[in-house]
């Protein structure tokens, strides 16, 4: 049986761990309360610089030593940046668990920070902003945050600019370093073929010297969601378009009725918009409805890929199928919704790389793990009037958002798209 144990040490530091007996390996990490969000207006991209910068060496391992001792025993090792939070992890068979601990202590606690290092690995994220910059449906969404939250570093994309990236020294690193990554906000999980009393004792001996309390309180900016519209004409086989409003945040009482929606709008092949807009009418070959959560507010977006000529047609569609969930959700796509998040849920505790990932979320979220049994709850409160509820407030009461990219000549005016919301009403075809 599965058992999730955790113990906070005295340093303030959490550690959690679940065993999963039947597993030979173990996934573990340290995550971080702390994004890009928590950089300051000069700080542009630090966060993910520093998430790259602490692989490339330590007081007692270079970059190479560091990536050797992983591989060397069939080991991976890797670190991500979102908007709220930053993790660094790995995965290891559990007799290296040990090793994995000292590894990440080591990148955490010691780093150097060299010079010709950070030449390096700034020169490395400016081929990432290149790359992201010429893949459209990951600009589509930047260009989407950049004005739901206009002025705002909550709508920064996370990797900042070539001139944002190139100005960083190794202090101001550090700076951000210091001020984010403190024992209060930071976990320690495992979970695999994990003991937990021994990893407690690995962890507080590796992770002794981390900051307590930062000597500078961390930056966090209320969000302010503005609505707004950008578009980008380019010379692309296809348009991505991106329609959003303003959604939940995690704590939100609408929280999982927005998850709900989303699913019952475009979460599967099932969805409606998957069969109206795809399956029906052949509109598109992607798309899809979803509902990001952050800390104080969220996202309820829907993303479409189709050519520039079905964009006539595609949109009103969208604004139809919005209007009806606004009047009618059948019990069916309720319970067939609850049924698809469940076993998303439970197959994630399957992987224990998923799973470690899951319990890190709840314990920054909500302070400490959240039993299967008492999210199931919080979905089964969920009822068509409240659904249809949410939805006539959600897309109708607030200024929406729309990011779009590529050939864009045939796409509803702005105009038009605010006055039907506002309205609840569904736009005429634009002139093709």
């Amino acid at each position: 049986m599965m058992k999730v144990e955790c113990t906070r040490l005295a340093s303030g530091l959490t550690v959690v761990t679940e065993n999963m007996p039947h597993l030979e390996s173990v996934a573990l990490g340290v995550w971080i309360k702390s994004g890009s969000r928590n950089e300051t207006t000069d700080e542009h991209g630090i966060a993910h610089l520093l998430e790259h910068m602490a692989f490339k060496g330590t007081e007692r391992r270079s970059a190479r030593q560091i990536a050797e001792e992983i591989e060397n025993v069939g080991g991976e090792v890797n670190a991500a940046t979102s908007t709220e939070t930053t993790s660094y992890y790995a995965r290891v068979l559990k007799d290296h668990v040990p090793l994995a601990v000292d590894i990440l202590a080591d990148i955490l606690t010691e780093s150097v920070f060299d010079e010709d290092e950070l030449r390096r690995e700034k020169h490395v994220i400016l081929q990432e902003i290149g790359a992201a910059n010429d893949t459209p449906d990951d600009v589509v969404f930047d260009k989407f945050s950049e004005v739901a939250y206009r002025d705002q570093i909550i709508g920064r994309a996370i990797l900042g600019t070539p001139d944002s990236v190139l100005s960083f020294t190794p202090g101001e690193i550090r700076h951000y370093l210091d001020r984010n990554y403190t024992t209060d906000r930071m976990f320690v999980v495992a979970a695999g073929a994990v003991n937990h009393d021994e990893f407690v004792r690995q962890v507080e001996d590796r992770f002794s010297s981390l900051p307590t309390a930062p000597k500078i309180s961390p930056v966090f900016e209320p969000a302010r969601y503005t609505g707004g519209d950008i578009r980008e004409t380019r010379d692309l086989m296809d348009a991505q378009v991106l329609l959003g409003f303003e959604g939940k945040a995690y704590h939100a009482r609408d929280f999982y009725c927005s998850q709900i929606l989303a699913n019952i709008l475009g979460g599967g092949m099932s969805s409606r918009l998957f069969q109206e807009v795809r399956e029906h009418r052949g509109l598109c070959y992607s798309i899809y409805a979803f509902h990001w959560g952050f800390s104080d507010t969220g996202i309820f977006g829907i993303h479409a890929a189709t050519g520039g000529e079905n964009l006539p047609e595609l949109m009103p569609v969208i604004f139809d199928e919005l209007k009806k969930s606004s009047d009618t959700i059948e019990q069916q796509e309720i319970e067939r919704a609850r049924a698809q998040i469940r076993a998303q849920l439970l197959m994630g505790q399957e992987s224990p790389a998923a799973r470690a990932g899951q319990i890190a979320r709840q314990m920054m979220l909500y302070g400490r793990p959240i039993p299967n049994e008492e999210l199931m709850e919080r979905l089964a409160g969920i009822t068509i009037e409240r659904l249809t509820d949410l939805a006539g407030r959600l897309f109708f009461d607030t200024a929406p958002t729309i990011s779009a990219i590529g050939p864009l000549d045939h796409l509803v005016p702005t105009g038009d798209i605010a006055r039907s919301l506002a309205r609840g009403t569904v736009p005429e075809r634009a002139a093709g």
